[in-house]
């Protein structure tokens, strides 16, 4: 084998790749860390910023948490907005969507009860089972999709549906792109936002975390070039190899 041949094998998948990262700034650390152990240059550029909400109506909800039969975490934001106003839940069994999301109850020592297999929301209705009568708690971002709450009230569930915090558009001027390879998006509203401060730098790929997000983009004129099969950061890994990986 030539010497230049035995270079381009050991290449990591992504050398040379820019690749953008539009999760807000705490999120986006262990996904640039992982770009940058295959050989990319993450270029992060948050387009969205987490608020806390009022705790009000949360702080209400947890001072009778024993009401509930379960409470349905959809995003590790959503488990943090709860555990900055309790030491613990005990009581309702608990869902996790994603296993970011498990990963974070698992951090303040609470192990889910239902994990779904595909980290999409309808998914947790399948493991909840029959809910007729039973009372759900559900803390969620403000602009987060409707369909949970609506299909548990549908098949008899009572539910108290919290927005517990904020996705609002991050205010930061963003950075000149051009040249980068792909641009990665883990969510619709940060299609949106990114679009919302410029167009998508030419010739760039962009690379979703899962279907709706994808539809998102399609929606916004985007051509979408890999989707993850695996809802996670490990599946938006995948894809980005996928993508541009030599």
């Amino acid at each position: 084998m030539s010497p230049s041949r035995q270079v381009r094998n050991t290449l990591a998948p992504l050398t040379g790749r820019r690749v953008v990262i539009t999760r807000p700034e705490a999120d986006a650390a262990s996904l640039a860390k992982r770009l940058q152990s295959l050989g990319a240059t993450p270029i992060v550029v948050p387009t969205i910023r987490i608020e806390y909400a009022d705790p009000a109506a949360l702080d209400a909800a947890l001072a009778t948490i024993r009401q509930y039969d379960w409470i349905i975490f959809t995003s590790r934001h959503g488990v943090e907005a709860v555990f900055r106003r309790t030491g613990k839940i005990d009581g309702p069994r608990v869902a996790a969507i994603g296993p970011s999301t498990a990963a974070e109850l698992e951090r303040h020592g609470l192990q889910p009860d239902a994990v779904p297999a595909e980290f999409v929301a309808e998914a947790i209705l399948e493991k909840l089972g029959d809910v007729r009568g039973k009372k759900i708690l559900l803390p969620r971002a403000d602009i987060a999709r409707r369909a949970i709450a609506d299909t548990l009230r549908e098949r008899g569930a009572a539910v108290d549906d919290i927005a517990v915090y904020h996705t609002r558009p991050a205010t930061d001027a963003r950075p000149d792109l051009a040249g980068v390879d792909a641009v990665t998006f883990a969510s619709s509203s940060s299609v949106k936002n990114f679009l919302a401060a410029g167009p998508l730098p030419r010739g760039a790929r962009v690379v979703c975390i899962g279907p709706v997000t994808a539809a998102t983009a399609r929606e916004c004129g985007l051509e979408v070039t890999e989707v993850a099969s695996d809802y996670t950061e490990d599946g938006l890994v995948a894809a980005l190899i996928a993508a541009l990986g030599h």
